[in-house]
């Protein structure tokens, strides 16, 4: 289940399988990547060579006092020095430009994935984990297809080629020094097993705790309308404590093995001076042989203390493929069949045919719904709070479909034609409106960015719209906040129809689009939406009673059923039902036409 945190000890291992597909997206960079590798090997060369020079410089400079040989020894030393630094250089620049287009790829797949799963998906899976996925995850494999990967195959390099030089030079203390490396093998392996499962309950409890930060940000005003302030706090102190021990005890274990693996690093320079040093007194290994022994033990000192933690990246990034990999296959309930085509320009013709639905198996929300919505209709949703008008109204655009039954549109099945061509000729206006961090113009354009202010501004007028939005400090270009956090509710709901209208749907879906104006606005927009629906067809779940006065044909939900239908007239004269609703939920009161609240189902 998204924000549960897995007991650590019953991850299963590194799967070679994660890792190959992270390294596939190096594929389009293979140029980089190959660049890189082969100036690698260049710095491996010369890292091996440098040793034997500073040998012949010792033995045949210094030994022998030849302080011209020495000068001339030391400017090419520096030379070669500059060469390995040149290397070095395209080395580490190549790898991060190719490592980072891997993120890059990542990102937007993640992103096209996300922005292409259907609301099921988005219903069970927490915003927090699908950000840290996208944002911490992918940077954990930059780091293992660019840096983590080139040192591991740097070190394994220079190890082998350190091995070959070193048992060339004097067998024995060769392997009197290399005795150490399956020791240090070994544990660094063992070090791996044990941080990977580890560092992916970190990268889940990380996700948890994002989880908890985003809500609370989110819901900043309902938090402090319900004084839940305390609560939060150490609902938060619990996700972040439990977050602070996994990363305490992993800090406990890199605390433990990296000391450990450097301690078993320096064993072999410790056998150097050593026996080395025993040679050279006994004349069987010169003073050069004894340094270059050094210096190579020094150069493979940096690599194996990076082992140590180049293990648990690569094991970290494995369990970030996990998890990144987990939602680019996911699959989708609602996507384009194999043979989908274009769904041509419609009249607006909306059939149901015996739709049942449930959100869940054992949970029909949704039992045999038949009716037809003629081109130009208005179709009012009324119903007890759960009875299913939304789950209706989201069924047409397909942002679910349907457990059994179709829908047509027109008569083509909405299966068989793309989603695209189907949303782009449905417009919605929901009752919880969302706006973007954006200017008022650009969120009214958002169906349409290629409108002009002309087109802009008649729709925001059709709205009741324009005269706020000319009174704000920049007009159409004012800024609206988060979520349109600087508008108030009726402002926001005007925004949206006007977004809508600008789309120019032939179908509309208004969820209670009204709801949180006040009457006079109310009016107005009524008027104007009813002039702008000639044409159309429109879907409104009804809470006014001028809007189902209205409506060409009322449907009443009762338990996910049609229990009945007809005009506002004929329901009151023949339906208990609809007379029992009209009296408790749709007459005026005081002169209010005021109906009771609250979200679909």
């Amino acid at each position: 289940m998204a924000g549960q945190v897995k007991n650590p000890t019953h991850i299963d291992p590194p799967s070679s399988h994660i890792l190959r597909r992270c390294y596939s997206y190096l594929r389009p960079y293979w140029r980089l990547t190959a660049g890189a590798y082969l100036t690698m090997l260049g710095t491996i060369g010369l890292a091996l060579a440098i040793p034997q020079f500073i040998r012949w410089i010792v033995d045949n400079g210094i030994e022998q006092n030849d302080s011209r040989l020495l000068g001339w020894s030391i400017l090419a030393l520096l030379g070669l020095t500059l060469v390995k630094g040149f290397l070095s250089f395209w080395e580490n620049r190549w790898t991060e430009v190719a490592s980072q287009g891997v993120a890059y790829d990542l990102r937007n797949a993640l992103h096209r994935k996300l922005t292409g799963l259907s609301f099921a998906y988005h219903d069970r899976t927490e915003t927090g984990q699908l950000l840290s996925r996208t944002m911490q995850d992918t940077e954990r494999i930059r780091f293992l297809t660019g840096r983590a990967t080139l040192r591991l195959a740097e070190g394994v390099s220079l190890l082998l080629g350190t091995a070959l030089f070193l048992l060339l030079m004097n067998p024995r203390l060769a392997l009197l020094t290399l005795a150490t490396m399956p020791l240090l093998a070994y544990q660094a392996l063992r070090f791996g097993r044990q941080f990977r499962p580890l560092s992916l309950a970190i990268q889940q409890q990380l996700a948890v705790l994002t989880t908890r930060l985003e809500q609370n940000l989110r819901g900043a005003r309902i938090v402090k309308a319900f004084a839940q302030e305390t609560a939060e706090i150490a609902r938060f102190d619990d996700d972040n404590d439990a977050w602070f021990n996994l990363a305490a005890l992993s800090a406990r274990l890199q605390a433990y093995n990296m000391p450990l693996l450097d301690f078993i690093a320096n064993i072999g320079t410790v056998f150097i001076i050593w026996y080395g040093g025993t040679l050279v007194i006994h004349s069987q290994l010169t003073l050069g042989e004894l340094v270059a022994f050094s210096t190579y033990m020094g150069q493979l000192i940096q690599p194996v203390r990076r082992l140590g933690m180049i293990i648990p990246a690569i094991a970290m990034a494995s369990a970030s493929g996990e998890r990144i990999f987990e939602v680019l296959d996911a699959e989708s309930p609602v996507q384009d069949a194999p043979d989908a085509y274009p769904l041509p320009p419609i009249t607006g013709r909306v059939t149901f045919e015996h739709v049942h639905f449930a959100y869940t198996k054992p949970h029909r929300v949704l039992h045999d719904i038949s009716f037809e919505a003629r081109p130009g209709q208005i179709i009012a949703l009324l119903g007890a709070t759960g009875s299913g008008k939304s789950t209706i109204t989201n069924l047409i655009p397909r942002f679910y479909d349907p457990s059994q039954g179709r829908i047509c549109l027109d008569g083509h099945d909405i299966r068989h034609v793309t989603l695209a061509s189907l949303r782009a000729q449905i417009g919605i206006v929901l009752q919880e409106t969302t706006l973007f961090a954006a200017t008022i113009g650009e969120n009214i354009a958002f169906g349409r960015p290629g409108a002009d202010q002309a087109a802009i501004e008649a729709v925001a007028r059709a709205a009741q719209a324009h005269d706020f939005i000319l009174a704000m400090p920049k007009g159409y270009d004012t800024p609206v906040g988060e979520r349109g956090a600087t508008l108030s509710g009726g402002q926001k709901q005007r925004v949206a129809i006007a977004r809508t209208l600008l789309k120019d749907p032939r179908i509309l879906i208004l969820d209670d689009a009204t709801s949180s104006v006040d009457t006079e606005t109310e009016g107005l927009i009524q008027q104007a939406l009813h002039r702008l629906m000639q044409g159309r067809t429109s879907f409104i779940i009804a809470q006014r009673l001028s809007t189902v006065r209205m409506a060409d044909l009322i449907l009443v939900l009762e338990d996910g059923r049609i229990a009945t239908a007809g005009t506002h007239a004929t329901l009151l004269r023949r339906s208990p039902l609809y007379a029992r609703i009209y009296e408790q939920q749709l007459r005026p009161e005081n002169g209010a036409e005021f109906v009771g609240s609250g979200q679909e189902t």
